[in-house]
């Protein structure tokens, strides 16, 4: 790898990606090129990184994008529907995208690929996001396409647009923040800039191919985390605690008025389904080192550069 090689970033406008190109860019690499369908954050990208190269595609459709793989050393494949009510959304995001993304791969011969995929495929939850995320990743498992295989936990960061990030500016806009149940829902989550330098540890490192679990090594309940919002944002809302069945029905109700409303029901079940990752030493295994929960917070909401961009849904 040198600072000119290729890296294509198909899903590149999201969360992850847009953190990616920060820190890819930190290091010196010119040769970036991102791919995706959401037209206003590939302006955030556009406005954060000044003469980037960012390409509208739907890439669950053939067309016309892919002659952008031409020549690429490397592909990052983050494309992914995360929240949403219809599941065939979820299909054409995480495995259409993926069946013509492989596809390119092997016909151009890209010889470094890293794929993202989530520790979802591991959970008791049963919802549209899981099982798409499950059939992706044994497509890339059942492809030619040899590559490490990387699953994050809870991620959250600059430019997080539906986890940490919608929660707290819903944190600054009401009075009364509610909590389902007793809130004593474990998470593990994971910073993003953490996990991107752990694909970049991929990229210019021989890293063998297999599945990682790159879980966040601190187990924080969600009303924990919570109140370490509250605290880091200096909010002045009330935390408030009502019965799990209520916020279901206020979210299940809230989905009648939003197509792609930022929290559903089957998120909340998620939630509360008692799941606990696998916690690896991917510290060592990356040279990457680990941020601590309350430092990852600071630097994502108050960092003078980055923590002034926010994605839409």
């Amino acid at each position: 790898m040198n600072k000119s090689s290729k890296i294509v970033l198909p899903g590149g406008a999201g969360l992850v990606g847009q953190n990616l190109v920060a820190r890819l860019k930190d290091r010196g690499y010119t040769n970036i090129v991102v791919i995706d369908k959401h037209q206003k954050n590939l302006e955030v990208l556009r406005q954060a990184y000044p003469g980037i190269e960012a390409h509208f595609a739907n890439l669950a459709k053939p067309g016309e994008w892919a002659r952008h793989f031409e020549n690429a050393d490397v592909v990052v494949m983050l494309q992914a529907q995360i929240g949403g009510l219809d599941y065939q959304e979820f299909i054409e995001n995480n495995v259409d995208s993926t069946h013509n993304i492989l596809s390119l791969i092997k016909q151009y011969n890209i010889t470094k690929t890293v794929h993202i995929s989530s520790s979802v495929v591991e959970s008791v939850a049963d919802d549209f996001y899981t099982r798409s995320k499950i059939a992706q990743e044994q497509m890339v498992l059942a492809s030619d396409v040899k590559c490490p295989i990387l699953r994050p936990t809870l991620m959250f960061g600059w430019f997080d647009r539906k986890h940490l990030g919608w929660l707290s500016r819903f944190m600054k806009k009401v009075p009364v923040f509610p909590i389902p149940g007793n809130g004593k829902y474990m998470r593990q989550p994971l910073y993003v800039g953490d996990f991107c330098n752990v694909i970049i540890s991929c990229i210019e490192n021989d890293i063998e191919n297999k599945i990682y679990n790159i879980s966040g090594h601190e187990k924080v309940d969600y009303i924990d985390i919570i109140r370490e919002i509250k605290r880091t944002i200096h909010a002045n809302t009330i935390i408030l605690r009502i019965p799990y069945g209520l916020f279901y029905s206020l979210i299940w109700t809230w989905s009648l008025f939003d197509k792609n409303p930022p929290f559903t029901t089957q998120q909340l079940q998620a939630l509360s389904a008692k799941d606990e990752f696998e916690v690896i030493d991917w510290p060592s295994i990356f040279n990457v080192p680990c941020t601590s929960f309350s430092n990852a917070l600071n630097e994502t909401f108050n960092d003078p550069t980055y923590s002034k961009y926010i994605l839409e849904f």
